[in-house]
């Protein structure tokens, strides 16, 4: 009802026995759905007067997603990234036509950076900033949300594999000059496929740590 319009942000919802025969459902099964739906901020509870449809903005929606990346780990951090590696190379090859002269100094200036970092930790909030800059340039602020949210939140899985793993950030910053040679040639389907490449190196080695050991994959 909420995606078919009937329902728009705000509107309160009929009575749970009414709800419950428009929707065919048990109202047990509606009662988990609203608690469900509650938790993903698309309804919220007023206490004493019923249930609403939130406003349903971005931000709003995504904070459910952030709470859970936050808390990520082993196989919801594995998902979080296969989720990253589908929406980002994607993100990447159409910001190729759309990237201004600054935006690739400033991508530019950002590799420059991370070559002179002196911890693991600094190198990963470079890769960041360098992913974010470029979905940024696409210029929906939905996905630019939804992507910073998988980046940020996925941090120490990251982390983690640079400080584990021989010639991680070495591998990550040829990674970059890939990505960033394909942007300032706009060449879209070489920058998606060398941030495919990129990201794909990361869930791949998740997945290989919990396979070996799927407790300490990524508690140490």
């Amino acid at each position: 009802m909420i995606v078919a319009g009937e329902l728009a942000p705000g509107s309160r919802l009929p009575k749970e026995e009414i709800l419950a025969g428009q929707l065919g459902l048990s109202r047990n099964s509606l009662r988990e759905a609203v608690r469900a739906l509650t938790a993903m901020r698309i309804l919220i509870t007023r206490q004493g007067d019923g249930t609403y449809v939130s406003s349903l903005e971005p931000h709003l929606l995504l904070e459910s997603l952030s709470f859970a990346a936050d808390v990520s780990q082993g196989h919801t951090a594995l998902q979080l990234l296969q989720v990253r590696r589908l929406l980002e190379p994607q993100a990447t090859g159409l910001a190729a036509a759309l990237l201004k002269p600054q935006d690739l100094r400033e991508l530019r200036n950002i590799l420059e950076r991370s070559r002179t970092v002196a911890t693991v930790e600094e190198f990963v909030a470079h890769d960041i900033a360098f992913h974010l800059r470029i979905v940024e340039a696409v210029g929906n602020p939905v996905l630019s949300m939804l992507l910073q949210v998988l980046s940020t939140r996925t941090q120490r899985v990251r982390i983690v594999r640079g400080s584990q793993t021989s010639h991680a950030l070495n591998n990550a910053h040829e990674d970059h000059e890939q990505i960033l040679s394909a942007l300032q040639s706009r060449d879209a389907l070489l920058a998606a496929a060398a941030a495919t490449v990129h990201i794909t190196a990361v869930e791949q080695w998740l997945a290989t740590s919990l396979t070996d050991d799927p407790i300490r994959a990524i508690d140490d």
